[in-house]
Protein backbone atom coordinates (compact mmCIF):
# COMPACT_ATOMS: atom_id res chain seq x y z
CA UNK A 1 0.00 0.00 0.00
CA UNK A 2 1.53 3.31 -1.31
CA UNK A 3 2.21 6.05 1.47
CA UNK A 4 0.76 8.92 2.64
CA UNK A 5 3.49 11.81 0.85
CA UNK A 6 3.74 13.85 3.77
CA UNK A 7 4.67 10.95 5.65
CA UNK A 8 7.82 9.85 3.36
CA UNK A 9 8.65 13.78 3.33
CA UNK A 10 8.60 13.91 7.10
CA UNK A 11 10.81 10.79 6.82
CA UNK A 12 13.17 12.63 4.48
CA UNK A 13 13.26 15.44 6.57
CA UNK A 14 14.53 13.73 9.32
CA UNK A 15 16.83 11.96 7.34
CA UNK A 16 18.29 14.49 5.97
CA UNK A 17 18.53 16.50 9.52
CA UNK A 18 20.20 13.50 11.06
CA UNK A 19 23.10 14.29 8.05
CA UNK A 20 23.56 17.60 9.16
CA UNK A 21 21.26 19.46 5.85
CA UNK A 22 18.18 21.45 5.70
CA UNK A 23 16.08 21.43 2.52
CA UNK A 24 13.39 23.78 1.10
CA UNK A 25 10.18 22.69 -0.36
CA UNK A 26 10.97 23.01 -4.10
CA UNK A 27 14.21 20.42 -2.91
CA UNK A 28 11.76 18.17 -1.08
CA UNK A 29 9.33 18.04 -3.82
CA UNK A 30 11.74 16.73 -6.30
CA UNK A 31 13.40 14.05 -3.63
CA UNK A 32 9.82 13.13 -3.37
CA UNK A 33 9.55 12.46 -6.73
CA UNK A 34 12.97 11.15 -7.74
CA UNK A 35 12.01 8.76 -4.31
CA UNK A 36 9.00 7.38 -5.94
CA UNK A 37 9.88 6.74 -9.01
CA UNK A 38 12.46 4.48 -8.28
CA UNK A 39 10.87 2.94 -5.96
CA UNK A 40 7.77 2.45 -8.18
CA UNK A 41 10.51 0.67 -10.84
CA UNK A 42 12.40 -1.29 -8.05
CA UNK A 43 9.60 -2.24 -6.02
CA UNK A 44 6.90 -2.49 -8.92
CA UNK A 45 4.89 -0.64 -6.86
CA UNK A 46 3.76 3.28 -5.56
CA UNK A 47 5.62 4.53 -2.62
CA UNK A 48 3.21 7.36 -2.29
CA UNK A 49 -0.40 7.79 -2.81
CA UNK A 50 -1.95 10.72 -5.10
CA UNK A 51 -0.16 12.42 -8.26
CA UNK A 52 2.69 14.46 -8.92
CA UNK A 53 1.75 17.39 -11.67
CA UNK A 54 4.43 18.83 -13.82
CA UNK A 55 4.91 22.68 -12.52
CA UNK A 56 7.36 25.01 -13.69
CA UNK A 57 10.76 23.61 -11.71
CA UNK A 58 9.51 20.17 -12.15
CA UNK A 59 7.78 17.58 -10.64
CA UNK A 60 5.20 18.27 -7.57
CA UNK A 61 3.19 16.50 -5.07
CA UNK A 62 0.30 18.67 -4.42
CA UNK A 63 -0.38 16.90 -1.47
CA UNK A 64 3.03 17.57 0.11
CA UNK A 65 3.34 20.71 -1.59
CA UNK A 66 0.42 22.32 0.11
CA UNK A 67 2.17 20.58 3.70
CA UNK A 68 5.40 22.84 3.39
CA UNK A 69 4.38 25.71 1.34
CA UNK A 70 4.47 27.83 4.48
CA UNK A 71 8.33 27.26 4.63
CA UNK A 72 8.47 29.65 1.39
CA UNK A 73 11.53 29.84 0.24
CA UNK A 74 13.50 28.77 3.35
CA UNK A 75 14.57 25.67 4.84
CA UNK A 76 12.04 23.55 6.27
CA UNK A 77 11.97 23.14 10.06
CA UNK A 78 8.92 21.46 10.33
CA UNK A 79 7.18 18.44 9.85
CA UNK A 80 3.79 18.19 8.26
CA UNK A 81 0.55 17.17 10.26
CA UNK A 82 -2.79 15.78 9.42
CA UNK A 83 -6.47 17.22 10.61
CA UNK A 84 -8.60 14.40 12.47
CA UNK A 85 -11.54 13.97 10.24
CA UNK A 86 -13.47 13.20 13.88
CA UNK A 87 -11.98 15.60 15.94
CA UNK A 88 -10.63 18.49 13.34
CA UNK A 89 -7.38 18.70 15.36
CA UNK A 90 -4.38 18.43 13.63
CA UNK A 91 -2.26 15.29 14.30
CA UNK A 92 1.15 13.81 13.77
CA UNK A 93 1.24 11.91 11.13
CA UNK A 94 2.93 8.30 11.60
CA UNK A 95 6.28 7.89 10.03
CA UNK A 96 6.12 4.95 7.70
CA UNK A 97 7.56 1.60 9.30
CA UNK A 98 8.43 -0.47 5.83
CA UNK A 99 11.94 -1.36 6.81
CA UNK A 100 12.71 -1.36 2.78
CA UNK A 101 10.88 2.15 2.27
CA UNK A 102 13.18 3.40 5.57
CA UNK A 103 16.00 1.94 3.58
CA UNK A 104 14.88 3.04 0.28
CA UNK A 105 14.64 6.70 1.42
CA UNK A 106 17.95 6.59 3.14
CA UNK A 107 19.41 5.80 -0.23
CA UNK A 108 17.85 8.63 -2.25
CA UNK A 109 18.65 11.28 0.38
CA UNK A 110 22.34 9.74 0.69
CA UNK A 111 22.47 10.11 -3.85
CA UNK A 112 20.64 12.90 -4.06
CA UNK A 113 19.91 14.81 -0.59
CA UNK A 114 23.04 17.20 -1.10
CA UNK A 115 22.15 18.56 -4.63
CA UNK A 116 21.02 22.29 -4.56
CA UNK A 117 17.89 22.62 -5.69
CA UNK A 118 18.72 23.87 -8.94
CA UNK A 119 20.74 20.53 -9.55
CA UNK A 120 17.43 18.71 -8.51
CA UNK A 121 15.17 20.66 -11.36
CA UNK A 122 18.05 20.42 -14.29
CA UNK A 123 17.69 16.24 -13.56
CA UNK A 124 14.13 16.76 -13.50
CA UNK A 125 14.02 18.36 -16.76
CA UNK A 126 15.92 16.29 -18.58
CA UNK A 127 14.51 15.93 -22.23
CA UNK A 128 12.01 13.08 -22.81
CA UNK A 129 11.64 12.30 -19.18
CA UNK A 130 8.57 12.48 -17.43
CA UNK A 131 8.51 16.17 -16.62
CA UNK A 132 9.84 16.61 -20.12
CA UNK A 133 6.82 14.47 -21.71
CA UNK A 134 3.95 16.18 -19.91
CA UNK A 135 5.25 19.16 -19.84
CA UNK A 136 5.54 18.95 -23.82
CA UNK A 137 2.18 17.52 -24.00
CA UNK A 138 0.57 20.55 -22.01
CA UNK A 139 2.02 22.89 -24.27
CA UNK A 140 0.54 21.35 -27.79
CA UNK A 141 -2.79 19.11 -26.44
CA UNK A 142 -5.10 18.83 -23.29
CA UNK A 143 -3.00 17.08 -20.25
CA UNK A 144 -5.50 17.01 -17.37
CA UNK A 145 -4.28 19.32 -14.59
CA UNK A 146 -0.62 18.30 -16.10
CA UNK A 147 -0.51 14.85 -14.37
CA UNK A 148 2.28 12.47 -14.11
CA UNK A 149 1.02 9.62 -13.85
CA UNK A 150 2.65 5.85 -12.57
CA UNK A 151 2.40 4.59 -15.98
CA UNK A 152 4.54 7.69 -17.59
CA UNK A 153 7.08 7.47 -15.09
CA UNK A 154 7.27 3.88 -15.53
CA UNK A 155 7.79 4.46 -19.45
CA UNK A 156 9.81 7.86 -19.22
CA UNK A 157 12.31 7.99 -16.11
CA UNK A 158 14.81 6.10 -18.31
CA UNK A 159 15.50 9.21 -20.12
CA UNK A 160 16.69 10.93 -16.92
CA UNK A 161 19.93 10.12 -18.30
CA UNK A 162 22.43 13.74 -16.85
CA UNK A 163 25.49 13.99 -15.31
CA UNK A 164 25.14 13.71 -11.82
CA UNK A 165 26.85 16.71 -9.91
CA UNK A 166 25.93 18.39 -7.27
CA UNK A 167 26.21 22.12 -9.05
CA UNK A 168 23.17 23.25 -10.99
CA UNK A 169 23.77 24.43 -14.73
CA UNK A 170 20.30 26.69 -15.04
CA UNK A 171 20.40 28.70 -11.69
CA UNK A 172 19.03 28.61 -8.38
CA UNK A 173 14.86 28.72 -8.47
CA UNK A 174 14.09 29.89 -5.15
CA UNK A 175 9.91 28.73 -5.23
CA UNK A 176 7.70 26.09 -7.10
CA UNK A 177 4.78 27.33 -8.89
CA UNK A 178 2.11 25.42 -11.58
CA UNK A 179 1.95 25.94 -14.90
CA UNK A 180 -0.31 29.09 -15.85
Amino acid sequence: MASDPRSIANLMLDEAERCGHRITNLALQKLLYFAHAIFLIEQKRPLVSGYFEAWEYGPVHPTAYQAFKSAGTQPITFRATRIEATTGIQAHIPLPDDLAVRQHIARIMQSYGRMTPGRLVDISHAKGAPWDFIANKGRTSLAFGLRISDDVILERFKHHKVSVGHFPTIGEPSEDTPFI
